[in-house]
């Protein structure tokens, strides 16, 4: 029998989120599931004073994403060990331990290592866009991106195991679609966007780059369970909190995928497979 797997590689701690429901999926099905996370969240907000000050923040948004992966019924976490670099134009960019500021191919080797250890069939990241343009979110797209191919090759990175190949590299984002209902209701609500004003109906994935969508809608419940784990990031002014419920079920009830590299899928595939046509 075919040892599957899936590997979500990350930028910080609750990027996660996006594919929960994905990963208790196929974890109910038997798949291992692994996630690479590749800072801490160092610079991310702190929601209540009571629970972090910029010294500790990266030490308990670990413990919060180790509890918050519990919940979704895994604990193998691989961090990258890089500092946030936080967002656009702000002094984080800076520092030379920041994820943007890796040597790329220092962070292209830590990722071959683990997918050649932990031998992943599928390899989800973000897209292109990093959901909504963090600079770490787009580094872990580029060198994940780079990391799918050079871990197959037996000639990049011979000291980090042997060459492995996932089957399939999945760019994973929310439909476009699906936001500019969100970025509508925030507008008619007078509510601020969540992103510092940026217009969230132009972020995500466009509907027709979209291969896969996954019904998760039976697991919102644990995925709201698993988000809450994320203290830190959950402000009670957080525009996201403000969603009537039923917006906020809808929104997370779908899980999106591309496939952008990789075994093609067959035609006419189930599109809620991401295994489809693979060895099971």
């Amino acid at each position: 029998m075919t040892d599957r797997a899936i590997l979500a590689s990350y930028a910080h701690p609750d990027d996660e989120q996006g594919v929960t429901g994905a990963l208790r999926t196929y974890l109910d099905q038997g798949v291992r599931v692994a996630l690479v996370c590749a800072t801490r969240g160092e610079v991310g907000e702190i929601a209540d004073p009571a629970l972090a000050t910029p010294e500790t923040l990266g030490a308990v948004r670990e413990q919060e994403l180790r509890r918050a992966t519990a919940i979704v019924g895994f604990s193998d976490v691989y961090f990258l060990d890089y500092r946030d670099s936080g967002m656009v134009g702000t002094p984080p960019n800076n520092d030379p331990r920041a994820f943007i500021n890796a040597d790329a191919h220092e962070a292209v080797g830590k990722l071959v290592k683990i997918i050649r250890t932990f031998k992943p069939t599928l390899l989800f990241t973000f897209d292109e866009t990093g959901g909504y343009g963090h600079p770490d979110h787009l580094a872990i797209n580029k060198w994940t991106t780079e990391a799918f191919t050079a871990a197959g090759d037996a000639a990049q990175y011979p000291d980090m195991g042997a060459p492995f190949a996932p089957s399939r590299l999945f760019y994973a984002s929310i439909d476009r679609n699906m936001l500019k209902v969100a970025s509508d209701y925030l507008a008619e609500q007078g509510i601020p966007g969540p992103f510092g004003g940026m217009d969230m109906s132009k972020m995500g994935m466009e509907p027709e780059r979209i291969t896969n969508r996954l019904d998760v809608s039976r697991y919102v419940d644990m995925k709201l369970k698993s988000l809450a784990e994320h203290k830190t990031q959950m402000a009670p002014d957080s525009p996201l909190r403000n969603m009537p419920e039923d917006l906020w079920r809808q929104w997370r009830s779908v899980e999106t995928f591309a496939l952008v590299a990789g075994v093609p899928l067959p035609e006419n595939a189930d599109m809620s497979d991401l295994f489809a046509g693979l060895p099971s």
